[in-house]
């Protein structure tokens, strides 16, 4: 589909989702729209084959909203194939990629993006939620563990090491010749080796202060999936992601030597025990930590 304007006063948000009801996203994002004079804005509502039809019946009824569109696509395709098929549907220059799972934390939120320049911006994250509530929640502990290394400060040091598809801001005709790899079909990296791609063929991203809120949380037993699932597809493209993961570069000097045959037994015989520490009521980061080192060097 082609551009229906040239203006930086356009803008096509991109939503993609899988049994995530966005409805109060979506409808925080088009009050800030309707704040913006000039803006023209549509948002595009990217469904991966839902499983769950009450979610489904939720994100159908966006439709009826004005410049909203939601479309379904009856098999998962992967992240990153939802996410090429949303920039093929895209009807303006400049796409605007939220995960169904975020919360708008700002007024100005897409004031900010719209003032700034640039063919890829990232603006980041923050961790929300209850602590108090959450504090047995493993998914939780991590991003707040991890949540000082994602301020823009930290982010600026290695840009092109710390993007994520969560939040960013991209010209449409740099998608349409760097499409996301389709061969990511499972959970994780995709963003990873997009922004190394990217920075290889001369691109630059920029980071700045304009952060989505995270504070969706799954328990721990699915978490603890969801991180096997994304240590597993590492794995299969450790090769294109060479010197982007800390984990894979401990694994790779380790791996033949004693200390990696040491992690393996370790893991062979106490992992199990871990995983059910960490899917319980108390588990913690240090421990998770250690249950992935033995895990993805067990694939080996």
């Amino acid at each position: 589909m082609g551009s229906l304007n040239s203006s930086d006063m356009n803008l096509s948000i991109l939503i993609p989702t899988f049994n995530d009801d966005c409805t109060s996203l979506v409808h925080d994002l088009l009050a800030q729209a309707e704040l913006i004079d000039g803006l023209s804005v549509e948002v595009l509502i990217g469904d991966d084959g839902s499983t769950d039809e009450n979610v489904v019946g939720r994100l159908h009824a966006l439709s009826v909203l004005s410049h909203t569109q939601y479309i379904r696509r009856e098999k998962n395709q992967g992240r990153a194939a939802i996410r090429n098929f949303l920039v093929r549907q895209a009807h303006y220059d400049r796409l605007l990629f939220i995960d169904s799972d975020m919360t708008v934390c700002r007024d100005d939120f897409l004031r900010k993006y719209l003032d700034t320049q640039g063919a890829l911006v990232y603006g980041g994250y923050i961790v929300g939620g209850d602590s108090r509530r959450l504090r047995h929640n493993l998914r939780y502990q991590y991003e707040r563990h991890c949540e000082a290394a994602h301020h823009v400060d930290q982010r600026l040091l290695h840009p092109d090491r710390d993007f994520h598809t969560s939040n960013f801001l991209v010209d449409r005709q740099v998608m349409l010749s760097h499409p996301l790899d389709e061969r990511f079909r499972h959970y994780g990296y995709e963003d990873v080796l997009w922004g190394k791609v990217l920075t290889q063929e001369g691109f630059s991203i920029r980071h700045i202060d304009n952060p989505l809120s995270f504070a969706t949380f799954e328990d721990n037993a699915a978490f603890v999936a969801k991180t096997e699932e994304g240590l597993h597809t590492l794995f299969i493209f450790r090769k294109d992601l060479s010197g982007y993961s800390h984990l894979l570069a401990l694994s790779e000097k380790w791996n033949h030597s004693p200390i990696g045959a040491a992690l393996r037994l370790w893991h062979k015989w106490v992992g199990p025990w871990e995983r059910k520490k960490l899917c319980g009521t108390n588990p913690s980061v240090p421990l998770l930590q250690l249950y992935k080192l033995g895990f993805f060097l067990s694939l080996y």
